[in-house]
């Protein structure tokens, strides 16, 4: 007799039985007790779950929107900051180029075109390389 535990009898049909012959193996199970048992315990854990789930994801969800709130501040004060980094830029570019609106226009359907295929991966580099005609 195994140390800890009771034997009793378990009726059950015999597409379960197949069931728990088919697969109590490729659970590491030793035997059909050991997989009848994790198999009860799985299902009263879920079981549990469920009856306390009114509880947890309002918890959950609660922590998680505090999180979120916080990243999509911090988010948005750092695209602010690019953004006015990126005005000033293009404004003192602006200043000290001789382009007119319809080379504007070509270099802007050229550059959605490039960052497009590069998957948004373009840097200085490849924008020098290519005003140099070197791609």
């Amino acid at each position: 007799m195994v140390k800890g535990k009771e034997k009793f009898a378990l009726w059950m049909e015999p597409d379960a039985r197949a069931l728990v012959d088919a697969h109590y193996r490729a659970d590491n199970c030793v035997s059909r007790s050991e997989y009848i048992e994790k198999a009860i315990r799985f299902y009263t854990g879920y079981l549990n779950a469920r009856d306390t789930g009114a509880y947890l994801p309002r918890v959950l969800a609660d922590v998680l929107e505090g999180k979120l709130l916080l990243f999509g501040d911090r988010i948005g004060k750092t695209l602010f900051k690019l953004a006015v980094q990126d005005a000033v830029m293009a404004n003192l570019l602006a200043a000290d180029t001789d382009m007119d609106l319809d080379m504007l226009e070509t270099l802007t359907g050229t550059c959605v075109k490039r960052i497009m295929r590069a998957h948004g991966a373009l840097d200085f580099e490849d924008a020098l390389k290519f005003q140099k005609g070197l791609i």
